[in-house]
């Protein structure tokens, strides 16, 4: 019987075993790697994905997906750079455009993404086509809009008092400053760790996701948790968008690319399963963070860029097919 705990328990971890075996390989054998510097580093980068992971977990919470989060985070991104360059920026996107508060921008990023979201939600619910396809066509469509409105235009010169909202933090002693962006993450976090377990947007979350049938006929409204999850989804994708500019200086309409494949995986791997009804915050915090740590250590290990991202593709499948085993083993 604890045998089959134990097997059960390695089975169900196996890549976050295997990460952390990698990570203590890297720290004993790579300088600079278990230094503040580096955690700082790793927190930065950790804190914008944990927000496109939070908004992807909903969708797939309820037995859905959604691809469009990467190109909606690109939206979200070249939209806030478009708007927030400095007034004297000699290539500015917006010549005349005088200088708007931060606050109207990123509220207006984060209404135009939800929207997108909304758009989502809407074809899910009411024409009954799969998330699969649905966000797969959301994805182009948020593309083809994102080329248009910025012509494929890299976009730089941003404002000092935005850049700072990613650069700079508070100072408690530490070689360096708890950043800005990680008190976001750590404040989103315990928001949405509050929906899904306090509230009752959260039990029909995960009623829907357990079978969505019997939480119809228990009188739960699928529709409009469906409107909500992805609206609050495209928000999200807005909101991580916004503070990845801000943190790169810069933006183009690649920003995000590929994101919504690494929130899918880091969810899978935090135990948010692709079957349905089962997530935690907590969990898709531990999943993001493993998959940053597997990106940090192949980069120590100077392995090179090609190969990082088969490694990466092979964690994805390898995550999924281990949720996919242990739901067909619950059957």
């Amino acid at each position: 019987m604890e045998s089959n705990k134990i097997k059960d328990f390695l089975e169900n971890n196996a890549i976050i075993i295997l990460l952390f075996a990698l990570v203590v390989y890297v720290g004993l054998t790579q300088d600079g790697f278990l230094t503040m510097t580096n955690f700082f580093n790793i927190a930065s980068n950790v804190s914008p994905r944990f927000l496109i992971a939070l908004g992807v977990s909903g969708c797939l919470i309820t037995k859905g997906t959604d691809l469009s989060a990467g190109r909606l985070v690109g939206l979200g991104g070249v939209l806030s750079c478009t708007l927030l360059q400095r007034v004297d920026y000699a290539d500015k996107f917006f010549p005349n455009l005088p200088e708007l508060p931060i606050i109207v921008v990123f509220l207006a990023v984060i209404l135009l993404t939800g929207f997108f979201g909304l758009l989502n939600g809407i074809v899910i619910s009411y024409l009954n086509v799969p998330p699969f396809l649905t966000t797969l066509g959301m994805q182009t469509i948020v593309y083809g809009i994102n080329l248009v409105y910025s012509g494929a235009t890299p976009l730089g010169g941003l404002r000092r008092d935005y850049t700072q909202i990613a650069s700079a933090g508070i100072n408690i002693g530490l070689p360096q400053p708890i950043k800005y962006l990680l008190i976001i993450a750590v404040v989103v976090g315990v928001f949405f760790w509050f929906l899904y377990n306090k509230t009752r947007h959260g039990k029909y979350m995960y009623a829907i996701g357990g079978n969505e049938h019997a939480a119809e006929v228990s009188g739960v409204n699928t529709v409009a948790a469906k409107l909500r999850i992805y609206s609050l989804a495209g928000v999200m994708y807005g909101f991580a968008g916004f503070l990845l500019a801000a943190k790169s200086g810069g933006a183009s309409v690649n920003l995000g690319l590929g994101y919504e494949l690494e929130a899918i995986a880091a969810c899978t791997i935090g135990g948010v399963s692709t079957t349905g009804g089962i997530g935690t915050v907590p969990g898709i915090l531990l999943g993001v963070l493993v998959f940053e740590l597997l990106k940090t250590c192949m980069q120590f290990l100077r392995i090179d860029t090609s190969w990082q991202y088969i490694v990466q593709g092979l964690v994805i499948i390898i995550a999924v097919a281990l949720d996919i085993r242990k739901y067909t083993a619950k059957k």
